[in-house]
């Protein structure tokens, strides 16, 4: 940065050097500012992807429509949250909206919100994946005509013990 400026003599002139180079030129300030309602647009958040990362890429997004000088409401951000959420998140968003009057909803508020219901859904998913293994003490031939012995139900079922 310093290389930039090193020969100015006036403050004003080391600035607006240093506002081109951040910024860029007005076409390329007002190009960048039309490619960041698109990215907000194209916004939705992966399925493996938390609720605090998730956000972290709005306020990354949101900090550079600001460093543009474009301010970015809070009830916007909001509304960008809830239509870029998977479809797991869609039983929260509408208990919030009907709750909830949005135009006074804090971010930090929603993001609380939908990290608590994020470690809900993720401990009640642990709880069905969760399953049990028996050891067999008998020989694969004898378990083999056991098995036959079940008429009607599917092999599936008798190994997981149902």
């Amino acid at each position: 940065m310093f290389k930039l400026i090193n020969n100015c003599i006036v403050a004003k002139d080391a600035w607006d050097i240093l506002r081109t180079t951040h910024e860029g030129t007005s076409k390329v300030r007002m190009s960048k500012l039309q490619l960041i309602p698109t990215k907000f647009e194209n916004l939705i958040m992966k399925d493996d992807e938390s609720i605090q990362d998730f956000h972290m890429n709005i306020l990354d997004i949101a900090n550079a429509f600001g460093a543009l000088q474009e301010k970015m409401t809070k009830e916007k951000m909001v509304r960008i949250f809830f239509r870029s959420l998977p479809k797991k998140f869609d039983m929260k968003v509408t208990a919030i909206e009907e709750a909830q009057d949005i135009k006074n909803m804090k971010v930090e508020e929603l993001i609380g919100s939908l990290q608590s219901f994020e470690m809900t859904i993720s401990d009640e998913s642990e709880k069905k994946n969760k399953r049990i293994a028996f050891v067999s003490n008998t020989s694969d031939e004898q378990t083999q005509g056991d098995l036959e012995t079940y008429e009607g139900i599917s092999y599936a079922m008798v190994l997981l013990g149902r």
